[in-house]
C-alpha cells in the first residue's frame, strides 16, 4: 500500500478518534451540570429573559468582536482594512465553534488571499493569544480576591501568581527587544539540561519574540492595550446584561469578572464540541462561589453560550459572504494545513 494512503487513513483516524471524544467530553460535562437541577427549571427561567436586556447584550458581544478585528488589524501593521480584519476575526470564531477549532487557521488562510504572509498572520495570532491569556490570568486573581468565602493565603497566592504573569510578560516583551539575554538563558537551560536538545526550543524560542517584536514599540503596544481592554470591557458587559436579562442578584462584579475569566479557560479547552458542557460547567461553578442558584447559574450558561454562538454564527456567516469565501475554501484550506504542518 502506497504510504500517502496510509498517511490519509491515519490521518482521518485520528479525525474521528479527535471529534469522538469531543463528543463525549460535552456529552460528560452536560450530564455533569444537568445533574445539579431539574431541566424544567432551567428552560423556564430562560423563558422569562426580559428581551430587551438581551438585546443589549448581543450588541455587546458585537462590540467585541469589532474591537477584536480592530486590534488584529494594528497588529498585522494595517496590510488589510479594518473591514477586512472584522470579518476574518469573525470567520475565525465561527470556525472555532467546529472541531479541530477550524477558525485558528482559517483567517490566516483568509489574509493570505489579501497578501498577508502566513508567518506574520500567524505570529500576530500568537500575540493575541499572549495576550488574553494574561488577561485571563488577572481577571481571575482579581476575583478571587474579592470572593469573602477565600481563605486569605489563597488570594495572596492569586495575586502573587498574576503579577508574576505580568511581570513575565514585560520579560517576555524586553527580551522581545533584545534577544541576547533570552538566548544565552536558553543555552544555559540547555547545557544544565542536554535531553531537552532534542526539542526545537530554538525555533519556537525565535518564533516567539519575533511575534512578541511589533509590541516593543510604544505605540502599538499602548494602541493594543487600548482595544484589546475595550474587547474585553464589551464582553464584561455582555455578561452583565445576561444577568439582568434573567433578573439574577448577585455580586456581578465578582460574577461577571470570575465568569468570564473562567469560561475563557472552558473555550480555549479544545476538546468540546463549541465548548458544549464546558462553558455550562464554568458559569455554575462560578455560580456557586457567589452564591447563585444552580438553576439560576445554568440558565445564565445555557443563555450566555447561546447568545455567544448566535453572534459568532451571523457574524461569521456574513464575513465569509464578505470576503467571497465559501465555508468549503476557508476551512478545507485549514484542514489542508494542519495536515501539512
Amino acid at each position: 500500500m502506497p504510504s500517502g494512503c496510509k498517511g490519509s487513513k491515519s490521518m482521518t483516524a485520528k479525525r474521528f478518534l479527535f471529534i469522538l471524544a469531543s463528543i463525549v467530553v460535552s456529552v460528560i460535562s452536560l450530564a455533569l451540570v444537568l445533574r445539579a437541577v431539574p431541566i424544567n427549571d432551567v428552560v423556564n427561567s430562560l423563558r422569562s429573559a426580559d428581551p430587551a436586556y438581551l438585546l443589549i447584550a448581543l450588541l455587546f458581544v458585537t462590540l467585541a468582536l469589532l474591537t477584536r478585528g480592530i486590534r488584529w488589524w494594528l497588529l498585522l501593521d494595517r496590510r488589510i482594512s479594518v473591514a477586512e480584519s472584522f470579518h476574518m476575526v469573525n470567520v475565525m470564531f465561527l470556525g472555532n465553534q467546529l472541531p479541530f477549532r477550524l477558525g485558528e487557521v482559517a483567517r490566516g488562510i483568509l489574509a493570505a488571499r489579501r497578501g498577508v504572509p502566513l508567518v506574520t498572520s500567524g505570529a500576530s495570532i500568537i500575540v493575541e493569544r499572549l495576550i488574553d491569556m494574561l488577561v485571563v490570568v488577572l481577571v481571575i486573581a482579581y476575583a478571587v480576591s474579592l470572593l469573602p468565602s477565600v481563605p486569605s493565603d489563597i488570594t495572596e497566592k492569586a495575586a502573587l501568581f498574576g503579577a508574576l504573569a505580568l511581570v513575565g510578560f514585560l520579560v517576555l516583551l524586553a527580551f522581545a527587544h533584545a534577544p541576547g539575554p533570552a538566548h544565552g538563558l536558553l543555552n544555559a537551560i540547555l547545557k544544565a539540561a542536554p535531553p531537552l536538545k532534542r526539542l526545537p526550543l530554538r525555533t519556537m524560542l525565535e518564533h516567539l519574540l519575533e511575534a512578541l517584536r511589533p509590541l516593543t514599540d510604544l505605540r502599538t503596544l499602548g494602541n493594543t492595550a487600548i482595544w484589546t481592554a475595550l474587547a474585553w470591557a464589551a464582553a464584561l458587559a455582555t455578561f452583565y446584561f445576561s444577568h439582568l436579562a434573567l433578573g439574577i442578584e448577585v455580586d456581578y462584579l465578582i460574577s461577571v469578572s470570575l465568569g468570564i475569566a473562567l469560561t475563557a479557560l472552558s473555550i480555549a479547552f479544545p476538546v468540546s464540541v463549541a465548548a458544549l458542557g464546558p462553558f455550562e460547567l464554568a458559569i455554575l461553578t462560578t455560580g456557586r462561589l457567589v452564591g447563585m442558584s444552580d438553576a439560576d447559574a445554568l440558565a445564565l450558561g445555557f443563555l450566555l453560550h447561546g447568545i455567544n454562538v448566535f453572534s459568532y454564527a451571523l457574524w461569521g456567516t456574513i464575513g465569509l459572504l464578505a470576503l467571497g469565501a465559501s465555508p468549503a475554501m476557508a476551512f478545507s484550506a485549514n484542514r489542508t494545513a494542519r495536515d501539512q504542518a
